[in-house]
């Protein structure tokens, strides 16, 4: 998509040229007024020069097109494809980065087309918008100049990457016939389950000719191994999108201010959703996506190449939209799922449903995605207020933890505690 520039067709003198007519203004002034011919002289040589430069403008406008993308690594790209009138020599461009940071150059122009490009690093992801250029066309000699264009391209929605997780726990319930998790019910597929009599619907291929041979001599029973059945899990990620916060707390409350060089607590979100619906959905489960921060009807489950496409672009449209009303109840979930809730638990109200989940009989994994704060630049009140907030929010997770619902902090080592739960399950 390429945004067109608003056109200016006024070219405006450098200053350069301004000072050079200036100076040669004065000079003939003090010459006439002292009635001295031969100073008045000397400024015969600057106006000549500055009736040049001016009446080597060129004419006409200055047109361009951008356009953004986001390239590998998490890089964003800006291009411009700039027109200008024949007689410009040089273009002045300055691109505004997410750091903050302005980065300027001047680069010549020939035939009149120039393509630029600007490329940056971010580490954000979701709605991220891309680097804006600024470009003034220079005239002959520098003497003229263009007026400002400005390209804003449009946002981009940068899908996060999936982190590899080892394993992760299932529900206590499964459902399904098809998945990579073993039952209690006998089927196809699982661990030996128990050696049991031949009956109807018993296939003749499981036949335990060992045990038979064993048990009965005679043939007169035949003996079967049963196996474990199958069976898929049903997972719900619940991302809370109702607030963005970054590791230095003196930007809380900026809202798109912040900084595009630090991850934010949205986009740790967005990470370990995507790690768990990857690491889900590549064993055959089925997996829904909730935002906490929007009112919708429930999605419902779902699995597969194309589900996995779903759920990266709808993380990748979730951002803070305004003040959320405040639920009087949590939303619904499919029965019998194993609920993520990520959320920095700096309010109650995540805590607050995840506490519901698990009292209606789901279990529930509460994922701490709030990155290291860095509190350098925090005085004594501001330290005072973040040490009460830090408390009131520890206490929340203390109460999940007593109500049966573990955390898992996604910036230290989430790889290791989901690990750790997946083996308290196969233990229990």
């Amino acid at each position: 998509m390429s945004l067109p520039a608003a056109p200016e067709a006024r070219w405006l003198p450098s200053r350069v040229v301004v000072e050079v007519l200036a100076a040669g203004l004065v000079v003939l002034a003090v010459g006439a007024v002292v009635g001295r011919p031969d100073v008045a002289v000397l400024a015969v040589a600057p106006l000549l020069t500055a009736e040049r430069l001016l009446r080597s403008r060129p004419s006409g406008v200055a047109l361009a097109s951008s356009a953004a993308e986001a390239g590998e690594a998490g890089t964003l790209t800006t291009t411009a494809q700039v027109q200008v009138p024949p007689a410009t020599v040089a273009l002045v461009v300055r691109a505004q980065l997410p750091t903050g940071r302005p980065a300027e150059a001047v680069v010549a122009v020939r035939g009149g087309r120039r393509t630029l490009r600007a490329t940056t690093a971010s580490l954000r992801t979701g709605p991220v918008p891309a680097p804006d250029l600024e470009h003034v066309a220079v005239g002959p000699g520098a003497g003229s100049r263009s007026a400002v264009t400005t390209e804003r391209p449009r946002t981009l929605r940068i899908a996060p990457r999936a982190r590899p997780l080892p394993a992760a726990p299932v529900p206590s319930r499964l459902r399904g016939v098809a998945g990579s998790h073993e039952s209690r019910r006998p089927g196809e597929g699982g661990s030996l389950r128990d050696v049991h009599p031949f009956g109807p619907g018993d296939r003749m291929s499981r036949i335990d000719w060992r045990t038979t041979a064993r048990r009965s001599p005679q043939l007169e029973q035949l003996y079967v191994r049963r196996t474990l059945g199958l069976a898929e899990a049903t997972v719900t990620l619940v991302v809370d999108s109702r607030d963005e916060v970054g590791p230095d707390p003196t930007t809380w409350g900026l809202g798109g201010g912040l900084p595009g060089s630090e991850r934010t607590s949205l986009d740790l979100a967005r990470e370990a959703a995507a790690s768990l619906a990857q690491l889900y959905l590549s064993q055959g489960d089925r997996l829904a996506l909730e935002d906490l921060g929007r009112r919708r009807h429930p999605g419902r489950p779902g699995s597969g190449r194309r589900h996995v496409a779903r759920v990266l672009d709808a993380l990748a449209q979730m951002a803070p939209e305004g003040e959320p009303l405040r639920r009087v109840r949590a939303p619904r979930i499919a029965a019998g799922s194993l609920v993520y809730v990520l959320s920095t638990f700096l309010d109650p109200e995540a805590a607050l449903v995840a506490e519901q989940w698990a009292a209606s009989g789901h279990r529930v994994v509460a994922v701490d995605v709030l990155p290291r704060l860095v509190p350098r630049r925090l005085d004594g009140r501001q330290r005072l207020a973040m040490r009460v907030v830090t408390m009131r929010r520890e206490d929340r997770l203390a109460a999940l933890a007593a109500a049966g619902v573990p955390t898992v902090r996604w910036s230290e080592d989430p790889a290791r505690d989901l690990l750790a739960l997946a083996r308290l399950e196969r233990r229990r």
